[in-house]
């Protein structure tokens, strides 16, 4: 069934989205099946960062709002509360798609005041879920922001950004890109139960891979690690082996954290899903959205000691912005380091127990 054919719903039926300005349609179709689309008119694409936000960037551009990745500990889904809609089957389902993001953003470059900052993608929802397959707004976004000599950058877990590679490569000739790709677990079942509407960890992994043989920068965001889940050492070592064996260029790593939004619908997975750590997570976590201060040092060490045995330095990088070809000062990495002992990678002696020891 082609999705031209499908029957749009006006704005103000049952299923448009009351709070929101612009919607022509809502479209369903049997290839997105539970899943509504909300197209919209946008007045405007990049978006300010707050000055306190602590963020390497002033600027975002987010094409969707929802995400069919459905992560369950996704920290944007809040976000949707402000649309009238819920943080938990609604972010998951109810996609907001601004149709023409890319020719308001061609007009909002062209501004004399715009001072060409960073513009950050995929850091609320992803640029690369699965509607941008059909919708396409990505490569005239991208084009956009090349062709104004702005630079930018992109966070996804969609293997569907290969399709752009040799866009990209183009436009990293002439402005600075930063590409980083999302993945911090590689356990294919309890990727499905956590992130169930993204590509494989293995298909991501090759997704480093061929951005590198590109001869574009890749990070890697490996967050958030989760409590019990993927903090243990065999998780770890594996994790970032398999990342310096793709050849990412830089790994950000931390602990889960869980706003308001997430917090809900994450413990209610824990709840069905681990009941025998829903004690563990509500000690955990008692203190408010961030895990308690001894774990996060902890977790700190055991990222530095195996970030520094399979190459990586124990800085943190997100997304660095560089030129197509460019290389980092930290060369593609490799396996070997030196880390014998936590203490030369910075860990603690509290590193060389488990979570569950401490926690």
């Amino acid at each position: 069934m082609r999705w031209e054919a499908q029957e749009p719903k006006a704005a103000g039926s049952e299923d448009a989205l009351l709070a929101l300005q612009g919607v022509v349609r809502s479209v369903r179709t049997p290839e997105f099946a539970g899943i509504t689309f909300h197209e919209v008119i946008a007045k405007s694409a990049l978006n300010k960062v707050g000055k306190t936000s602590g963020m390497p960037f002033g600027w975002t551009i987010n094409p969707y709002r929802g995400c069919s990745h459905a992560c369950v500990y996704c920290f944007a889904r809040k976000t949707h509360t402000y649309l009238d809609l819920d943080a938990g089957m609604d972010f998951d389902s109810q996609l907001v798609v601004k149709t023409n993001v890319a020719e308001v953003l061609r007009r909002e470059l062209a501004r004399p005041s715009w001072n060409h900052e960073h513009v950050a993608m995929g850091t609320n929802t992803d640029p690369y879920q699965r509607a941008e397959g059909r919708y396409q707004l990505m490569p005239d976004i991208i084009r956009a922001l090349a062709a104004s000599g702005t630079p930018f950058s992109i966070l996804t877990k969609g293997t569907l950004l290969a399709r752009d590679i040799p866009l990209l490569k183009s436009a990293g000739q002439d402005t600075e890109i930063g590409m980083g790709i999302s993945l911090a677990l590689l356990d294919p079942d309890l990727a499905h139960r956590v992130e169930p509407g993204t590509p494989t960890p293995k298909a991501r992994l090759e997704l480093v891979s061929r951005l590198r043989d590109a001869g574009l920068p890749c990070s890697v965001m490996a967050m958030p690690i989760l409590p019990w889940l993927t903090d243990g050492d065999e998780s770890l070592d594996a994790l970032f082996g398999a990342l310096a064996g793709a050849g990412a260029t830089g790994v950000t790593a931390g602990a889960l954290h869980l706003r308001p939004g997430a917090r809900e619908w994450y413990l209610s997975f824990i709840n069905r899903e681990y009941p025998q750590l829903a004690g563990k997570y509500a000690q955990l976590y008692s203190g408010g959205s961030y895990a308690s201060k001894e774990y996060r040092q902890w977790l700190a060490g055991r990222v530095n000691f195996f970030k520094k045995k399979h190459g990586f330095t124990s800085k943190a990088e997100f997304m660095p912005l560089r030129k197509a070809g460019a290389e980092s000062g930290q060369a593609a990495a490799k396996a070997g380091g030196d880390a014998s002992t936590p203490a030369a990678s910075g860990a603690s002696a509290a590193g060389k127990l488990s979570a569950d020891t401490l926690f």
